[in-house]
Protein backbone atom coordinates (compact mmCIF):
# COMPACT_ATOMS: atom_id res chain seq x y z
CA UNK A 1 0.00 0.00 0.00
CA UNK A 2 1.29 3.47 -0.91
CA UNK A 3 0.30 6.78 0.70
CA UNK A 4 1.17 10.16 -0.88
CA UNK A 5 0.06 13.74 -0.42
CA UNK A 6 -2.33 14.57 -3.24
CA UNK A 7 -0.60 16.49 -6.03
CA UNK A 8 -1.03 17.51 -9.64
CA UNK A 9 0.72 14.31 -10.75
CA UNK A 10 -2.30 12.32 -9.53
CA UNK A 11 -4.56 13.87 -12.18
CA UNK A 12 -4.05 11.11 -14.75
CA UNK A 13 -4.90 8.45 -12.15
CA UNK A 14 -7.81 10.12 -10.39
CA UNK A 15 -9.61 12.20 -13.04
CA UNK A 16 -10.89 9.28 -15.17
CA UNK A 17 -11.86 7.23 -12.10
CA UNK A 18 -13.86 10.09 -10.60
CA UNK A 19 -15.61 10.72 -13.92
CA UNK A 20 -16.49 7.03 -14.28
CA UNK A 21 -17.87 6.94 -10.72
CA UNK A 22 -20.62 9.27 -12.02
CA UNK A 23 -21.85 10.36 -8.59
CA UNK A 24 -22.80 13.94 -9.49
CA UNK A 25 -21.27 15.05 -6.18
CA UNK A 26 -19.05 18.13 -6.31
CA UNK A 27 -16.12 16.37 -4.61
CA UNK A 28 -15.86 13.85 -7.45
CA UNK A 29 -13.72 16.00 -9.72
CA UNK A 30 -9.95 16.17 -9.66
CA UNK A 31 -9.89 19.97 -9.65
CA UNK A 32 -12.02 20.11 -6.50
CA UNK A 33 -9.72 17.66 -4.70
CA UNK A 34 -6.55 19.37 -5.87
CA UNK A 35 -7.60 22.95 -5.11
CA UNK A 36 -8.79 22.09 -1.60
CA UNK A 37 -6.02 19.60 -0.84
CA UNK A 38 -4.54 21.78 1.90
CA UNK A 39 -7.89 22.52 3.54
CA UNK A 40 -8.62 18.81 3.77
CA UNK A 41 -5.05 17.45 4.08
CA UNK A 42 -5.74 15.05 1.21
CA UNK A 43 -3.67 11.92 0.74
CA UNK A 44 -3.93 9.35 -2.06
CA UNK A 45 -3.88 5.71 -0.94
CA UNK A 46 -3.12 3.12 -3.59
CA UNK A 47 -3.27 -0.62 -3.04
CA UNK A 48 -5.89 -3.07 -4.22
CA UNK A 49 -8.02 0.02 -4.90
CA UNK A 50 -7.47 3.80 -4.86
CA UNK A 51 -8.81 6.05 -2.11
CA UNK A 52 -8.46 9.65 -1.00
CA UNK A 53 -8.07 10.27 2.73
CA UNK A 54 -8.77 13.66 4.26
CA UNK A 55 -10.48 15.73 6.95
CA UNK A 56 -13.94 17.27 6.85
CA UNK A 57 -14.58 20.94 7.55
CA UNK A 58 -15.86 19.91 10.99
CA UNK A 59 -12.67 18.06 11.85
CA UNK A 60 -13.36 14.37 11.17
CA UNK A 61 -11.03 12.06 9.26
CA UNK A 62 -12.59 10.28 6.29
CA UNK A 63 -11.91 7.97 3.39
CA UNK A 64 -13.29 8.73 -0.07
CA UNK A 65 -13.66 5.87 -2.58
CA UNK A 66 -12.70 6.93 -6.09
CA UNK A 67 -14.91 4.30 -7.76
CA UNK A 68 -18.31 2.72 -7.20
CA UNK A 69 -18.06 0.80 -3.91
CA UNK A 70 -19.93 -2.17 -5.40
CA UNK A 71 -16.77 -3.09 -7.31
CA UNK A 72 -14.28 -2.63 -4.44
CA UNK A 73 -12.51 -5.20 -2.30
CA UNK A 74 -14.67 -5.34 0.84
CA UNK A 75 -11.97 -6.63 3.20
CA UNK A 76 -9.41 -4.05 2.03
CA UNK A 77 -12.00 -1.30 2.46
CA UNK A 78 -12.88 -2.41 6.00
CA UNK A 79 -9.21 -2.44 6.93
CA UNK A 80 -8.76 1.14 5.73
CA UNK A 81 -11.95 2.27 7.48
CA UNK A 82 -10.32 1.39 10.80
CA UNK A 83 -7.88 4.28 10.20
CA UNK A 84 -10.57 7.00 9.81
CA UNK A 85 -13.83 8.15 11.38
CA UNK A 86 -15.99 7.28 8.35
CA UNK A 87 -16.36 6.95 4.59
CA UNK A 88 -17.42 10.20 2.88
CA UNK A 89 -18.93 11.47 0.62
CA UNK A 90 -21.04 8.46 -0.30
CA UNK A 91 -23.91 8.99 -2.80
CA UNK A 92 -27.34 7.54 -2.14
CA UNK A 93 -26.93 5.04 -5.00
CA UNK A 94 -24.12 3.27 -3.14
CA UNK A 95 -25.78 2.88 0.25
CA UNK A 96 -27.26 -0.56 -0.47
CA UNK A 97 -23.67 -1.88 -0.34
CA UNK A 98 -23.52 -1.23 3.41
CA UNK A 99 -25.26 -3.74 5.70
CA UNK A 100 -27.10 -1.79 8.40
CA UNK A 101 -26.05 -4.40 10.97
CA UNK A 102 -22.41 -3.46 10.33
CA UNK A 103 -22.54 0.24 9.45
CA UNK A 104 -24.09 3.48 10.69
CA UNK A 105 -25.16 5.98 8.02
CA UNK A 106 -25.57 9.73 8.60
CA UNK A 107 -26.34 12.61 6.23
CA UNK A 108 -25.63 16.15 7.45
CA UNK A 109 -27.41 19.19 6.04
CA UNK A 110 -24.19 21.18 5.64
CA UNK A 111 -22.73 18.50 3.35
CA UNK A 112 -25.53 18.60 0.75
CA UNK A 113 -24.91 20.00 -2.73
CA UNK A 114 -27.37 22.61 -4.01
CA UNK A 115 -28.45 21.59 -7.50
CA UNK A 116 -30.63 23.62 -9.90
CA UNK A 117 -32.00 22.93 -13.34
CA UNK A 118 -30.26 24.88 -16.06
CA UNK A 119 -33.71 25.94 -17.25
CA UNK A 120 -34.45 27.57 -13.89
CA UNK A 121 -31.25 29.61 -14.03
CA UNK A 122 -31.91 30.58 -17.65
CA UNK A 123 -35.37 31.95 -16.90
CA UNK A 124 -35.79 32.63 -13.15
CA UNK A 125 -39.41 31.66 -13.69
CA UNK A 126 -41.91 31.48 -10.85
CA UNK A 127 -43.06 33.55 -7.90
CA UNK A 128 -40.21 32.34 -5.68
CA UNK A 129 -37.64 33.82 -8.05
CA UNK A 130 -39.26 37.18 -8.77
CA UNK A 131 -36.55 38.97 -6.75
CA UNK A 132 -33.90 37.37 -8.94
CA UNK A 133 -35.73 38.52 -12.07
CA UNK A 134 -35.96 42.05 -10.64
CA UNK A 135 -32.27 42.15 -9.75
CA UNK A 136 -31.36 40.86 -13.20
CA UNK A 137 -33.52 43.54 -14.83
CA UNK A 138 -31.97 46.25 -12.65
CA UNK A 139 -28.49 45.13 -13.62
CA UNK A 140 -29.34 45.13 -17.33
CA UNK A 141 -30.94 48.59 -17.02
CA UNK A 142 -28.24 50.17 -14.87
CA UNK A 143 -25.07 49.07 -16.59
CA UNK A 144 -23.63 48.57 -20.02
CA UNK A 145 -22.91 44.86 -19.80
CA UNK A 146 -21.03 42.12 -21.57
CA UNK A 147 -20.18 38.45 -21.06
CA UNK A 148 -17.09 36.71 -22.41
CA UNK A 149 -15.43 33.30 -22.06
CA UNK A 150 -12.81 33.25 -19.31
CA UNK A 151 -9.73 32.76 -21.49
CA UNK A 152 -6.05 33.05 -20.58
CA UNK A 153 -5.84 36.67 -21.73
CA UNK A 154 -8.57 37.61 -19.21
CA UNK A 155 -7.18 35.73 -16.20
CA UNK A 156 -5.55 38.88 -14.79
CA UNK A 157 -8.95 40.60 -14.83
CA UNK A 158 -10.40 37.66 -12.92
CA UNK A 159 -7.59 37.97 -10.35
CA UNK A 160 -8.52 41.64 -9.96
CA UNK A 161 -12.16 40.69 -9.33
CA UNK A 162 -11.13 38.03 -6.81
CA UNK A 163 -8.95 40.49 -4.88
CA UNK A 164 -11.78 43.03 -4.81
CA UNK A 165 -14.20 40.34 -3.63
CA UNK A 166 -11.82 39.28 -0.85
CA UNK A 167 -11.34 42.88 0.30
CA UNK A 168 -15.09 43.47 0.55
CA UNK A 169 -15.65 40.34 2.67
CA UNK A 170 -13.66 41.97 5.49
CA UNK A 171 -12.52 38.45 6.40
CA UNK A 172 -9.08 36.94 6.64
CA UNK A 173 -8.18 35.20 3.37
CA UNK A 174 -7.46 32.03 5.35
CA UNK A 175 -11.16 31.93 6.31
CA UNK A 176 -12.45 32.14 2.72
CA UNK A 177 -11.76 30.21 -0.49
CA UNK A 178 -9.55 33.03 -1.80
CA UNK A 179 -6.39 30.88 -2.08
CA UNK A 180 -8.02 27.87 -3.80
CA UNK A 181 -9.77 30.22 -6.24
CA UNK A 182 -6.52 32.06 -6.99
CA UNK A 183 -4.79 28.75 -7.67
CA UNK A 184 -7.68 27.72 -9.92
CA UNK A 185 -6.96 30.81 -12.03
CA UNK A 186 -3.21 30.13 -11.97
CA UNK A 187 -3.72 26.50 -13.08
CA UNK A 188 -6.72 27.10 -15.30
CA UNK A 189 -5.38 25.02 -18.20
CA UNK A 190 -3.72 22.31 -16.09
CA UNK A 191 -7.02 21.59 -14.34
CA UNK A 192 -9.12 21.83 -17.53
CA UNK A 193 -11.51 24.36 -16.03
CA UNK A 194 -14.11 26.42 -17.86
CA UNK A 195 -15.70 29.74 -16.98
CA UNK A 196 -17.09 33.09 -17.96
CA UNK A 197 -16.13 36.66 -17.10
CA UNK A 198 -18.65 39.51 -16.91
CA UNK A 199 -18.37 43.26 -17.37
CA UNK A 200 -20.38 46.24 -16.17
CA UNK A 201 -19.76 49.72 -17.59
CA UNK A 202 -16.60 48.33 -19.21
CA UNK A 203 -15.18 47.21 -15.85
CA UNK A 204 -14.46 43.59 -14.89
CA UNK A 205 -17.36 42.80 -12.59
CA UNK A 206 -17.47 39.05 -11.90
CA UNK A 207 -16.57 35.55 -13.02
CA UNK A 208 -17.67 31.95 -12.61
CA UNK A 209 -15.39 28.94 -12.82
CA UNK A 210 -16.16 25.24 -12.90
CA UNK A 211 -16.21 21.99 -14.84
CA UNK A 212 -18.31 19.03 -15.89
CA UNK A 213 -19.09 16.73 -12.96
CA UNK A 214 -20.90 14.17 -15.12
CA UNK A 215 -22.58 14.01 -18.52
CA UNK A 216 -25.61 16.05 -17.45
CA UNK A 217 -24.31 18.35 -14.69
CA UNK A 218 -21.86 21.24 -14.49
CA UNK A 219 -20.42 22.22 -11.12
CA UNK A 220 -19.45 25.82 -10.38
CA UNK A 221 -16.54 25.69 -7.95
CA UNK A 222 -16.29 29.48 -7.74
CA UNK A 223 -18.51 32.51 -8.38
CA UNK A 224 -16.91 35.83 -7.47
CA UNK A 225 -18.15 39.34 -8.14
CA UNK A 226 -17.72 42.98 -7.20
CA UNK A 227 -20.83 43.68 -5.18
CA UNK A 228 -20.85 47.38 -6.07
CA UNK A 229 -22.60 46.23 -9.25
CA UNK A 230 -26.14 45.47 -8.10
CA UNK A 231 -27.51 42.27 -9.62
CA UNK A 232 -24.16 40.97 -10.86
CA UNK A 233 -24.61 37.47 -9.40
CA UNK A 234 -28.06 37.11 -10.93
CA UNK A 235 -26.65 38.20 -14.28
CA UNK A 236 -23.72 35.78 -14.11
CA UNK A 237 -25.77 32.70 -13.23
CA UNK A 238 -28.44 33.57 -15.79
CA UNK A 239 -25.99 34.22 -18.60
CA UNK A 240 -23.81 31.20 -17.88
CA UNK A 241 -26.86 28.93 -17.90
CA UNK A 242 -27.82 30.32 -21.30
CA UNK A 243 -24.45 29.52 -22.88
CA UNK A 244 -23.98 26.05 -21.37
CA UNK A 245 -24.16 23.25 -23.94
CA UNK A 246 -27.66 21.78 -24.14
CA UNK A 247 -26.54 18.39 -22.81
CA UNK A 248 -26.27 19.86 -19.31
CA UNK A 249 -29.52 19.67 -17.37
CA UNK A 250 -28.21 20.78 -13.96
CA UNK A 251 -25.91 23.32 -12.32
CA UNK A 252 -24.35 22.30 -9.01
CA UNK A 253 -23.39 25.14 -6.63
CA UNK A 254 -21.82 22.79 -4.06
CA UNK A 255 -22.51 22.68 -0.32
CA UNK A 256 -23.03 25.38 2.31
CA UNK A 257 -20.63 23.95 4.93
CA UNK A 258 -23.15 24.86 7.67
CA UNK A 259 -22.40 28.55 7.07
CA UNK A 260 -25.51 30.66 7.39
CA UNK A 261 -24.54 33.19 4.71
CA UNK A 262 -23.97 30.44 2.14
CA UNK A 263 -27.16 28.64 3.14
CA UNK A 264 -29.25 31.78 2.71
CA UNK A 265 -27.62 32.67 -0.62
CA UNK A 266 -27.94 29.22 -2.17
CA UNK A 267 -31.42 28.59 -0.79
CA UNK A 268 -32.63 31.87 -2.30
CA UNK A 269 -32.30 30.32 -5.78
CA UNK A 270 -34.69 27.52 -4.71
CA UNK A 271 -32.68 24.35 -5.42
CA UNK A 272 -34.40 21.59 -7.35
CA UNK A 273 -32.32 18.93 -5.60
CA UNK A 274 -30.39 18.87 -2.35
CA UNK A 275 -27.90 16.14 -3.12
CA UNK A 276 -27.13 14.21 0.06
CA UNK A 277 -23.69 12.86 0.92
CA UNK A 278 -23.56 10.06 3.46
CA UNK A 279 -21.02 9.53 6.22
CA UNK A 280 -20.71 5.76 6.67
CA UNK A 281 -19.17 4.40 9.91
CA UNK A 282 -18.28 0.89 10.96
CA UNK A 283 -20.25 -0.03 14.06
Amino acid sequence: MRIESLGLHHKDILAPRLKQANTGLSEYTFANLYLFRQNHQYEVITGRDIYVRGKTYDGHSYLMPTADVHGLDRDFLKGLMATVDFLFPIPQAWLDYFDKDEYDIECKEGDRDYVYTVEKMRTYKGRNLHKKRNLLKQFLDLYAHDAMPLTKDRIDQARFILKDWQDTTQMNAADTDFSPCLEALDRYDDLVLCGGIYYADNEPAGFVLGEEVNDEAFVLHFAKARVKFKGIYQYMFNNFAKILPLKYKYINLEQDLDRENLRVFKSSYVPDVLLSKARVRLK
